[in-house]
């Protein structure tokens, strides 16, 4: 054993210089090297195909099956939004209709309120001018009685002047001028 540890020491004691590799041979690795490499590759290789592979398959099917049912929830999504958009259209459309037929009903209602004021305001304006036209004519009835009783006193009063004394002709000119300017002393 003894000469076994002595030939590994000599050999380590006897190094000897490397040689300095050039050009291809820093890029291509030695032949053992390469192979040991593929070799291990392929172990890893087919241990992850055989092993990785139910996996792997399995995650991309689930987040397949994710996506899908994304875009699934989105396009429903996406008709119920088309489905509330339509709705929320015909809501509008159906309140404006209702707003423009409320206001044409207050706008009919306000017209006819309008024409019912304008007629009893006319039929009231026509009681009043007739009520007027009685009062101013019988205001003139009663005038004219008022006249008539005047003239028929005074003319009671001139006769009774005319019979109490004999009336000349200047003094019956006189009783008639005072009666005349006492009816118009009655029509201002």
């Amino acid at each position: 054993m003894f000469n076994v540890f002595a030939r590994i020491a000599f050999q380590v004691g006897e190094v000897t210089p490397p040689e300095v590799p050039s050009g291809t041979d820093l890029v291509l690795p030695e032949i053992n090297e390469l192979i040991a490499g593929i070799i291990a590759f392929a172990i890893v290789f087919l241990v992850v195909w055989f092993k990785g592979r139910g996996w792997i398959s399995r995650t991309l099917a689930a987040r397949q099956d994710a996506i899908i049912g994304q875009v699934k929830a989105a396009e429903t999504t996406k008709l119920e939004a088309e489905s509330l958009l339509a709705d929320y259209k015909q809501q509008i459309a159906r309140a404006r209709d209702d707003a423009n037929r409320i206001v044409e009903d207050a706008r009919r209602t306000a017209e006819t309120h309008r024409s019912e004021t304008t007629a009893r305001a006319d039929t009231e304006a026509a009681e009043i001018v007739r009520k007027a036209r009685e009062e101013a004519a019988g205001e003139k009835q009663r005038a004219a009685g008022a006249i008539r009783d005047e003239v028929a006193t005074l003319s009671l009063a001139v006769a009774a002047k005319a019979v109490a004394g004999a009336v000349d002709a200047k003094a019956h000119k006189k009783l008639v001028e005072q009666y005349i300017a006492e009816l118009g002393a009655l029509h201002p």
